[in-house]
């Protein structure tokens, strides 16, 4: 690499690290993110016409064993065609709990269950889609 390029490159990444941090890793998350990093009821984006069936739905209850919850995602499992992937529950700080893959080839409709144990507050649930991008509900257990 000739020495100009090198300088270009190296000036860039330095103005990269700088901006993308404060940009990306905002200290609170927020939903300003839909549409950019995944989409929502209210914020669709290009996909409008796909809420119905790529919104994952929540449905909490409480028992002798702290919180569960069912996620179901009203969406066909077309083969490796078409499908949902996964399911993911993240905490009211946007932190990993727990996941679910789907088998389109065994799984005839993206539903899981998650035990939340005592935990308590918001919790986010992503519904992804191999076509139609990460899909973004909220709930309160």
């Amino acid at each position: 690499m000739e020495r100009r390029g090198f300088i270009r490159l190296s000036a860039l990444g330095a103005v990269t690290s700088i901006i993308v941090p404060k940009t990306v890793l905002a200290s609170t998350p927020s939903m300003a993110m839909a549409g950019g990093l995944y989409y929502t009821k209210d914020a669709p984006g290009r996909w409008s016409k796909k809420v119905g069936g790529h919104l994952p739905n929540i449905s909490v209850s409480k028992g002798t064993s702290g919180t569960q919850i069912e996620v179901v995602t009203s969406h066909g499992m077309s083969g490796y065609e078409h499908y949902i992937t996964k399911h993911i529950v993240l905490n009211d700080k946007f932190e990993f709990i727990n996941e679910k893959m789907f088998d389109p080839t065994k799984d005839k409709s993206p539903v899981s269950q998650f035990s939340l144990g005592e935990y308590s507050g918001r919790i986010h649930v992503l519904s992804v889609c191999n076509k139609h991008d990460t899909w973004l509900n909220v709930a309160e257990v």
